[in-house]
């Protein structure tokens, strides 16, 4: 993708509206929260206290609206914990550029490490790193700035208070999370019944199991509802696949595919209304059609054979999703597994400081986007600092704060986020100018109009940055009004240095880029390696059914799909990229992940008829599993080197499974191998070239893309002549 193109595609999705569901109750409470602060401060003591109160109470409120399953009050109280401490260090050593800057440099290098433990933790930090450089300049003493610091803290705890006396959907968002889930199996076999083949995204299991972690105190008040169905919606998911899939399931023509349609339909009917109940918490009836579909006989039953077996499981795990519909989620699913097993368990807080060491250390190299988005953060942090307080400006920090809280680990979000606030900056100081000139100098009305600035800002805080950005910078013309600020010196402040950070932040990463596609290479062999595990584990389980067995391959799918989605997300950030292919072409990366997409399909498919413990073995399941997960691991490291993979150990232990005088012992485990092999053979064509075309294959991709774009512009100029 050429420059010019990708800074289309920034501009369009730094301005794109986002269709989400609001949250104007979340909104309302988190705006509260600020009046609280801001009123008393303004009323009893001064503006600077009250604006120290207001940066609080809305970056601790603003916090609590990232996604993450720990519970929001705890959230609030450490983001205000953190922009207390930031605002404290940051004065002591605010007196002078040799401590300030070292100490600045520092705190946005550990704010961009913050990355490696999630988003929210970024974020989060981010926000600290603008505290820093925004308060120092307000108190004048250390103990004032004591003072500030415990305003500022004073913020995140009046949030977390709220929280707790006015809870919201206290448990929402781990019901939606757990809805999705099955409102995506139920998406799946909608689409089973015209493509037997169809393709999963697992990422809304995946995030079901993610919110299924919880800490203990959690577990002792969560719902009795969230404690099951995570795990029906991963069983009904192989069985749908097999009951669809012609090869080992229903046929592909005739009554048994007829039969299979409805099956698949009334699952669909039945998960909807099953999410649906969850996520609501009140009773739903399944439609009667769905529930008669749902009755197997035994005598005029026409499905024969695997399929007949998936319908029958089909209908047993519905039953199951019957029960959560019809007690509204009250009633306790039966939890498989040891006792001791309730519950996925998540760190508290400070056991969770062990699990932030480790993840720090493993980002602390060269090539991490991680680290090279934290070396980046305070780079530009320093310089920006520098650079304005050499104009003759004032709120010089408004250029590094612009810089720091768009820069992101991944080149399209930092371009598209810089965007956003430039257009969200210019539209909320417009809004704001004109109303400050209307009203005239009030500090009381600022504060009001701050307060509600800051609620609109949270309610459209997920429609896109832009938008929620707009009412952000109304907030702070506002609250710098109510300090006494004029508007005539605020404003074009504001817009300068809006335009000078986010320059500095998109200029960074021309100059100390993470792309991600030279990284495809490596991110496909993972995927490759943790697929091939995932299959030998299944394949085990066949071979010797303990339960041992199904807890490695339980294992093994958890890392395949961990694997995907790092593919997935360096595959969606390579295509936004301005870079030249490097070791994969674009047609080359597509055709190898829908082989890969196959293949672990396979694997799903053979694990929904894994035998029971102590029960039916297949003996040539294991020799092909090791030649599997060999041949597999070898690809991952040939991929890597840009060398061509081979799977001649598949191929021998296929040969020999052939040649079986038992070799048709399970049909289903027997025709995954053959279909396994043929996806192999199919991420091989997509990946092997050879020396010429290794030569040649950048410069004939770049001549593709060139000339898709010209023929798009061909396209696009007649209807631009005739408008």
């Amino acid at each position: 993708m050429r420059w010019l193109r990708a800074f289309g595609e920034v501009v369009r999705s730094g301005l794109r509206i986002e269709e989400t569901r609001l949250e104007p109750l979340l909104a309302l409470r988190t705006a509260a929260g600020v009046a609280i602060v801001i009123g008393p401060a303004l009323w009893l003591i001064s503006p600077a206290y009250a604006a120290s109160a207001a940066l609080g109470a809305y970056s601790a409120g603003g916090a609590t609206f990232q996604r993450t399953w720990r519970p929001r009050k705890v959230i609030a109280l450490s983001a205000g914990a953190g922009l207390a401490l930031s605002t404290f260090v940051g004065y002591l050593a605010a007196g002078r550029l040799a401590t300030f800057l070292p100490l600045l440099a520092v705190w946005a290098f550990a704010a961009g490490m913050a990355w490696a433990v999630g988003s929210t933790a970024g974020i989060v930090a981010a926000t600290t790193v603008g505290s820093m450089l925004v308060t120092v300049t307000l108190p004048t003493s250390v103990g004032r700035a004591l003072e500030h610091a415990g305003v500022i803290a004073l913020g995140g705890v009046v949030q977390a208070v709220l929280i707790l006396l006015f809870p919201i959907r206290r448990w929402g968002a781990h019901r939606d999370a757990l809805a999705d889930a099955l409102a995506a199996v139920a998406d799946y076999a909608r689409r089973l019944r015209h493509d037997p083949t169809a393709s999963f995204d697992p990422e809304p299991l995946m995030a079901a199991r993610d919110a299924a972690a919880v800490t203990p105190s959690q577990a002792r008040t969560r719902p009795p509802v969230l404690h099951g169905p995570r795990g029906l919606a991963e069983r009904i998911r192989p069985v749908v696949a097999v009951l669809a899939d012609p090869d080992v399931g229903a046929p592909a023509e005739g009554p048994g595919r007829d039969r299979a349609r409805e099956l698949l339909d009334a699952a669909a009917d039945v998960l909807d209304v099953a999410a649906r109940s969850i996520r609501r918490g009140i009773p739903a009836e399944v439609p009667p059609r769905s529930a008669d579909v749902l009755r197997v006989d035994e005598e005029h039953e026409v499905l024969e054979g695997p399929a007949r077996q998936a319908a029958e499981r089909l209908v047993e795990l519905l039953g199951e999703a019957l029960e959560i519909a019809g007690s509204g989620g009250g009633k306790r699913p039966t939890q498989p597994g040891p006792a001791g097993a309730q519950f996925l368990v998540r760190p508290t807080m400070f056991r969770l400081v062990p699990v932030v060491v480790r993840a720090v250390r493993r980002e602390l190299r060269g090539d991490s986007p991680v680290f090279r988005h934290a070396v980046r953060l305070a780079a530009v942090a320093t310089l920006g600092y520098l650079i304005a307080a050499q104009l003759p400006l004032g709120h010089g920090y408004w250029a590094p704060i612009a810089s720091v809280m768009v820069m992101r680990p991944d080149f399209h979000r930092t371009y598209a986020r810089a965007v956003a606030r430039l257009a969200g900056t210019l539209a909320g100081v417009a809004l704001a100018t004109g109303m400050v000139r209307a009203l005239g100098p009030d500090a009381h009305v600022f504060g009001a109009l701050a307060v509600v600035s800051a609620g609109l800002s949270y309610t459209l805080s997920r429609t896109g940055y832009a938008y929620s950005q707009c009412f952000t910078a109304a907030y702070v013309v506002f609250l710098l009004g109510m300090g006494g600020q004029a508007w005539e010196q605020t404003v074009p402040e504001r817009v300068v240095l809006t335009l000078l950070g986010g320059a500095l932040a998109m200029l960074a990463y021309v100059v100390f880029p993470a792309w991600e596609t030279p990284r495809l290479p490596g991110r496909l062999a993972d995927w490759l390696a943790a697929n091939g595990r995932y299959a030998a584990a299944v394949l085990r389980s066949y071979a010797d059914p303990t339960r041992e067995h199904r807890a490695d391959m339980r294992r093994a799918l958890l890392a395949s799909r961990e694997a995907r989605a790092a593919w997935q997300e360096a595959y969606d950030r390579a295509r936004q990229e301005p870079v030249r292919p490097r070791g994969l072409t674009s047609r080359e990366a597509e055709e190898a992940q829908e082989a890969l997409k196959g293949f672990g399909r396979v694997a799903m498919l053979m694990e929904s008829d894994v035998p029971r413990v102590d029960s039916r073995f297949v003996p040539e399941a294991e020799r092909f599993a090791e030649a599997l997960e060999a041949d597999t691991a070898q690809a991952a490291v040939d991929l890597r080197e840009h060398r061509n993979p081979d799977w001649g150990r598949v191929e021998e232990a296929l040969h020999a499974w052939e040649g079986a005088a038992d070799g048709d012992r399970s049909p289903v485990v027997r025709r995954g191998a053959e279909l396994q092999k043929r996806a192999l053979e199919d991420l091989a064509t997509a990946v092997t070239r050879t020396p010429l075309e290794r030569d040649v294959g950048s410069a004939r991709e770049e001549q593709r893309v060139r000339a898709a774009v010209e023929a798009e512009d061909d396209a696009s100029g007649p209807a631009h002549r005739d408008g």
